[in-house]
């Protein structure tokens, strides 16, 4: 699995010009599910957001976790992170999950989280979705379960 997770000031998810989900300060988590991937991946992904020391400490420094600040997470579905844009101009997303596989997975991904103590919100699956965020930072980091990157 991988994520693109990012710090916000806050953001909101609309399908269809109605609101989904909405939070203030906290961790958007864009999430795409590879083929191959598992409920072992699910559980690691959410633990390793969950737990990303990204917020500022009294000195200014990036270390404290989303619980520790009591930060909300948005966690939308994004098949694309694994397009594969090597070869020509058309990604092929050939390493994405099937749909049923990954809804199952992202499912999971959020139920961990909420376990962890995470107050989540999340987009529709399979939906065409808007997502407006206020990058706080910015501050951007990539995550991958198989250790990619």
């Amino acid at each position: 699995m991988r994520a693109v997770v990012q710090r916000v000031s806050r953001a909101a998810i609309r399908v269809g010009g109605e609101s989904v989900g909405s939070l203030e300060r906290g961790l958007l988590a864009l999430v795409g599910v590879g083929r191959g991937d598992g409920a072992a991946a699910a559980g690691e992904l959410a633990r390793r957001i969950v737990g990303l020391r990204v917020f500022e400490d009294e000195q200014g420094r990036m270390n404290r976790s989303l619980l520790e600040v009591g930060g909300a997470l948005g966690v939308v579905s994004q098949f694309t992170l694994y397009g594969d844009a090597r070869r020509g101009r058309r990604p092929s997303f050939a390493e994405a999950a099937a749909p049923a596989e990954a809804a199952a997975l992202l499912d999971a991904l959020v139920a961990c989280a909420r376990e962890l103590g995470a107050r989540v919100v999340t987009g529709r699956f399979q939906a065409h979705m808007e997502v407006e965020l206020v990058n706080d930072g910015p501050v951007t980091i990539l995550l991958d379960t198989d250790k990619r990157f």
